[in-house]
């Protein structure tokens, strides 16, 4: 939850252009600083909000890396979220800094895309691999009354283009940031775990680590016989870079959606093994009894947030 951030929320007319900045302290700040764009304009898809966490000694003679995260209003104030639970990214981060666990770091919180976020977060070269009956059946499928699994055609080579082309270059320009691939990494859950580990392979001169919390490798929720987890291990059989100069944080839980990834992460692990990658560059949690939800993610985010930041000796 966030405890009173001093938030600036800024106006763009253009990807480099900031109109207006109107900044509204909220009583009991905790920690930290969010500088809030709205409707951040894009080339690729529909603008959305990005919020950018600036530590308390944010400045600029100092260096930092930056993580890229996705869901971007789930991140910090359980008061606004759809579920009333935040990932309390502020005072985990917060701490951190403070006991100089991890290297100095600013996150870019990028808000989802509502309805479309399935769609906007399902890797694509993946799911042009499926049969296309199969990919037009989702599609269809994802129509369908109630909650729009699939409200658009698959779009997320637009979303990494998006953060690649349009907002790292935005916060590189106008923020103190490291830009290399070894200070820059990439985080989300669920279907944001999947969109993660892709950016990661789609992008390698550009991340230098991802963290995959409840990766949701079915890909969909409907009963039945589902290749989907089948073309993900293919694609990673086939792109996933060499080790020792990238990161990969998976973990799941053992409830709720989380009891089904078990079967598949286990694939996943044998890919990294097999690629050589070892324990500094590769981890995989399994966190017995915890479920889908930002208060199991909450509850251990200090240790993919320490794995992918750490202060290197």
């Amino acid at each position: 939850m966030i405890r009173g951030f001093h938030i600036s929320i800024l106006v763009l007319s253009g990807i480099f252009d900031c109109l207006a900045q109107i900044a509204t302290p909220l009583a009991g700040v905790y920690s930290g600083r969010i500088d809030r764009y709205l409707q951040f304009p894009s080339n690729h898809i529909p603008p959305r909000n990005v919020d950018i966490w600036l530590p308390d000694d944010y400045n600029s003679k100092t260096k930092y890396a930056v993580l890229y995260m996705h869901d971007g209003q789930m991140l910090f104030d359980s008061t606004s979220t759809w579920n009333g639970q935040d990932w309390g990214l502020d005072e985990t981060l917060s701490q951190l800094l403070h006991d100089k666990l991890i290297q100095p770091t600013i996150v870019v919180a990028i808000w989802n895309a509502g309805a479309a976020r399935h769609s906007e977060y399902f890797p694509q070269k993946p799911f042009e691999f499926l049969e296309p009956a199969f990919r037009d059946s989702l599609l269809e499928n994802g129509k369908r009354a109630g909650y729009p699994l699939f409200a658009s055609k698959i779009y997320s080579d637009a979303y990494l283009k998006f953060i690649v082309e349009e907002v790292k270059p935005f916060m590189d320009t106008n923020y103190s940031t490291l830009p290399d691939a070894d200070h820059t990494f990439i985080a989300g859950s669920s279907m944001g775990g999947l969109v993660s580990w892709y950016a990661l392979c789609e992008y390698p001169n550009v991340f230098g680590g991802a963290a995959c919390i409840s990766t949701h490798w079915p890909g969909f929720f409907d009963p039945g016989p589902n290749p989907i987890p089948n073309v993900f291990v293919k694609y990673l059989e086939e792109k996933l870079p060499p080790p020792r100069s990238h990161i990969f944080y998976f973990d799941h839980g053992t409830a709720t959606l989380d009891a089904q990834y078990e079967v598949t992460q286990k694939r996943v692990d044998d890919i990294f093994r097999r690629k050589d990658y070892t324990s500094s560059h590769w981890m995989s949690r399994r966190f017995e009894g915890e479920d889908h939800s930002e208060r199991a993610w909450k509850k251990r985010l200090t240790i993919p947030l320490t794995f992918l930041l750490q202060n290197k000796p």
